[in-house]
């Protein structure tokens, strides 16, 4: 993936540049603009039939992802795409390759490479119930290629060692190497009511984990209070 990233350092855009006939998958609603670029969109699953249509609603309803994923194909010598995520925030890029894959929140995804392929990973009902943003599934890579995660705030990076687990508040972790074990549990008391903190996922074994120095439920909330409300 040939990109650069321009604009505000904190609320960057990507550029994509597209030989004629080059695709890569992007979120649905990121583009900002195009030239010389052909976008089609699909359901993000790879069944078929009316299997695939419940497997992508599915996952929307159970993970928050969007059903549908669209693919940018240059049609140009040189063709140009320019994609943003929905929050303001870093934007990064993750090589996967036979040593690294990833897996992903929800919310993070921007765009990656026609050659890498992904699947929807079932993180088992103990932690859906407790994932929040995670939900049922989450989305982790396969194969060789480039992937563009977005973050609120900065961007990041912890290193797991087998000596040295690490547990983070969930609303903060945007992509994890796959690697890693995980779990997700409540940080004390009941529901973190004692400390203020809510729900965490210790991470143990070898690898990094991304970070978003922002909380966007939090703000949500500090920002409930001055949001009007419906007359009674």
């Amino acid at each position: 993936m040939r990109y650069v990233l321009t604009g505000d350092s904190d609320c960057p855009i990507a550029q994509l540049a597209l030989l004629r006939g080059e695709s890569v998958r992007i979120e649905s609603g990121s583009m900002v603009y195009s030239r010389g670029v052909e976008l089609s969109g699909g359901l993000n699953t790879k069944k078929k039939g009316l299997g695939g249509v419940f497997s992508a609603i599915g996952r929307s309803i159970t993970s928050g992802e969007s059903m549908f994923i669209t693919t940018a194909t240059g049609t140009a010598d040189v063709g140009e795409l320019a994609i943003a995520p929905a929050i303001p925030g870093k934007i990064t890029c993750l090589q996967a390759d036979a040593q690294h894959q990833y897996r992903l929140n929800t919310g993070t995804f921007l765009a990656c490479d026609a050659t890498l392929d992904y699947s929807m990973v079932n993180q088992g009902i103990s932690k859906a119930l407790f994932g929040g943003t995670g939900g049922l599934f989450v989305m982790e890579t396969n194969g060789t290629g480039a992937i563009l995660v977005s973050a609120f705030g900065d961007l990041l990076t912890i290193d797991v060692t087998p000596a040295s687990p690490v547990t983070i508040d969930n609303e903060h972790v945007v992509a994890w190497d796959a690697s890693l074990d995980y779990r997700i549990e409540v940080a004390s008391g009941m529901f973190g009511f004692t400390t203020g903190e809510g729900l965490v996922n210790t991470f143990t074994g070898t690898g990094q984990v991304y970070i978003q120095t922002r909380n966007l439920r939090n703000l949500a909330q500090a920002m409930h209070p001055y949001l009007p409300t419906s007359a009674n």
